[in-house]
């Protein structure tokens, strides 16, 4: 399956960066301070910002504040950090003004791991810290594709997370999904679904990007 957009969005967790050790060490460890079950976290917060998480496991605490202390705590820590295959030879091979990222991490998280890792920043980053509705209401993929100036019909989403497919939809765009934290069944929404990123094959042409779908589910 061939797409043709303008520009490409990519979530960032789960779809560049495995930090699945890094978040699930950072969440048993809230869970087990303020008593709440970690698989019911561990069940919703993929694509969710972290303070949407918390508001739905605990609406008794302060979920601004305890967002906040633990997404500085977990941006900091890159131990078990790894960027998913291929990634960095997609980005590489991509006009840098054609690609952005669009993340329910914070700005601080990213400006970290992309470094750490060996991946140059985005020209175009939109985090939690840039939109008051987190995924999956549009409003950061609709963030994304106006400061890269393309139309978001025009624009293609990699997503991992049901929140983060419904938000690209919402938003208009088209949407790939792959599977490296979520059944191919919860990804539904998508307009296609790849087992992982080093399926996906993308071409430069004058009249845009073309991206195969090389390994569907």
């Amino acid at each position: 399956m061939d797409f043709l957009c303008q520009a490409i969005i990519f979530d960032v967790d789960g779809v560049l960066i495995n930090s699945d050790p890094v978040a699930d060490r950072h969440w048993r460890t809230w869970a087990d301070r303020h008593g709440v079950d970690y698989d019911t976290i561990a069940r919703i917060h993929h694509g969710r910002p972290t303070v949407e998480t918390i508001r739905q496991v605990a609406p008794h605490v302060n979920a601004a504040q305890e967002a906040h202390l633990k997404e500085t705590a977990e941006a900091d820590d890159t131990n078990g950090l790894v960027l998913y295959p291929g990634a960095k030879e997609l980005l590489a091979g991509l006009p840098r003004d054609r690609w952005g990222v669009a993340t329910s991490g914070t700005r601080r998280t990213v400006s970290i791991r992309f470094p750490h890792l060996g991946l140059s920043e985005p020209m175009v980053m939109v985090t939690a810290d840039d939109v008051q509705r987190g995924k999956p209401a549009p409003d950061p993929y609709l963030l994304a594709a106006e400061r890269m100036g393309v139309a978001p019909a025009n624009c293609l989403v990699i997503e991992d997370a049901p929140a983060g497919v419904a938000s690209a939809k919402a938003a208009g765009a088209k949407v790939i999904a792959v599977t490296t934290t979520n059944r191919a069944d919860d990804l539904g929404l998508a307009d296609a679904i790849a087992t992982a990123l080093a399926t996906l094959q993308i071409s430069v042409h004058p009249h845009g990007l073309v991206v195969q779908v090389n390994s569907a589910v």
